[in-house]
């Protein structure tokens, strides 16, 4: 039989399923992630700032169109991964230093590098793994002097294998610190999953952060236009004010709520897919509440959902102005268009009635022609006949007097007929 013949991106497809795997990690160990986001064209991004650590370990190079990478640098173990809008450093080192959460451990990254890394750091994670002691109040009492009470989140997750907690509080170093307690007989890629969760709900809870910042700056920009528009909307049915005017300002509100409306729209869709990776990546841990302490889902329900909701209120706002704009736009359009339509209807009736007054003039300046044309005529037909009614005794006046009605008699006609042909 012949060869069937593949999709050309068959095989590429499939292996983006096993693309990024999760790493397996034995406890004891510690965990360094940062993301660094550029400003603008992030998706264009080049691999130095990686090479220039990869060189600094004499590790070989990624593939030249390779997203995700995995190298061992020094006893930890690299990942870097590039998004779209960001791009990602995760080392896992293994065993745990004296001193918890220790800034050196972030050392792994060095100071300089990370100080010439292309962008600005979003996010960085100290991340600790170890076994859950044999009394778990013990572990969780330790927690009570790690984070702020007020903000840690603590819960036990997927079916008990693990505790987790939090406090999503950056430390006086720049950190963020998550807390991890594995059963003993948890397995290295389970453990693995729940440091990839981690640090994927709080780069994406930052990602998604961004529209909130930027959400108040259209607010803003939008409570100096609203006053506006409803000032424009509310004068529409004044008859002293002038259509055209208000339109021209209507039209500049139109435009620039176009305008916002493309600055805004990719940060706004893009916080709403990031909200619901979080989400997603939340749920997945199967929380269940311990002592009473706030999971967290419900630490995300009381500080994060609300700040998810004002962005999702300043975009729906945005659109709801900008079709406010458009009907407002199409009203006076047409307010606009009926007012021409008048003024064009005074325009044809003033046609009609300078038309008929030229009619009327034309036919009194041909009236005026046909006494003119025969006054002429008559004088020269008088001269002409005389000669011929002198033997007959028949003065000029006389011949004049019976001249005159026949020459206008025939001059009107002759007017009529010119008429005839040219109309």
């Amino acid at each position: 039989m012949p060869p069937v013949a593949d999709h050309p991106l068959r095989y590429a497809l499939a292996n983006e399923l096993h693309a990024r795997p999760y790493p397996a990690l034995e406890a004891p160990c510690h965990v360094v992630f940062m993301a660094f986001k550029e400003p603008v064209d992030a998706a264009n991004r080049d691999r130095a700032h990686l090479l220039d650590i990869l060189d600094r370990n004499g590790t070989a190079h990624p593939a030249p169109e390779a997203t995700h990478f995995s190298s061992p640098i020094g006893r930890a173990e690299l990942r870097w991964e590039s998004h779209t809008e960001f791009v990602t450093y995760t080392a896992f080192v293994p065993g745990l230093h004296e001193r918890p959460f220790d800034p050196a451990k972030a050392e792994v990254f060095p100071e300089d590098w990370v100080e010439r890394a292309p962008g600005r750091r979003l996010v960085s994670l100290l991340i600790r793994i170890e076994e859950m002691p044999a009394d778990e109040a013990a572990a969780l009492d330790r927690l009570e002097g790690w984070f702020v009470p007020d903000s840690l989140a603590c819960s036990r997750i997927v079916d008990g294998a693990a505790v987790v907690a939090g406090d999503f509080r950056i430390d006086p170093a720049g950190h963020m610190r998550f807390s991890v307690f594995v059963k003993p007989g948890t397995g290295a890629r389970r453990i693995g999953r729940i440091v990839t969760r981690l640090c994927e709900i709080e780069t994406y809870r930052a990602m998604s952060m961004l529209g909130l910042m930027r959400a108040r700056t259209l607010n803003g920009r939008l409570n100096a236009l609203d006053p506006k528009l409803s000032a424009l909307v509310s004068g529409l049915d004044e008859i002293e004010q002038s259509p055209d005017e208000a339109l021209h300002e209507l039209l500049k509100i139109n435009a620039e709520l176009e305008s916002l409306a493309v600055q805004f729209t990719f940060r706004f869709g893009a916080t709403g897919a990031y909200e619901a990776i979080v989400h997603d990546r939340i749920d997945a841990l199967r929380e269940e509440r311990i002592s009473g302490r706030q999971t967290f889902a419900e630490f995300m329900a009381r500080r994060y959902d609300p700040a998810m909701r004002t962005v999702k209120s300043a975009e729906g706002r945005l659109r709801s102005m900008a079709e406010r704009a458009q009907r407002a736009a199409e009203l006076l359009r047409t307010r606009v268009d009926v007012e021409r339509s008048a003024q064009n209807q005074k325009l044809l009736e003033s046609m009609d009635r300078r038309a008929d007054l030229q009619l009327r003039l034309q036919r009194t300046v041909e009236g005026l022609s046909v006494v003119a044309i025969s006054y002429y005529a008559v004088s020269l037909a008088a001269y002409a006949v005389y000669p011929l009614t002198e033997p007959f005794g028949i003065s000029k006046g006389m011949a004049t007097a019976v001249l005159t009605p026949v020459v206008v008699l025939a001059v009107w006609i002759a007017l009529r007929r010119i008429q005839r042909k040219m109309y």
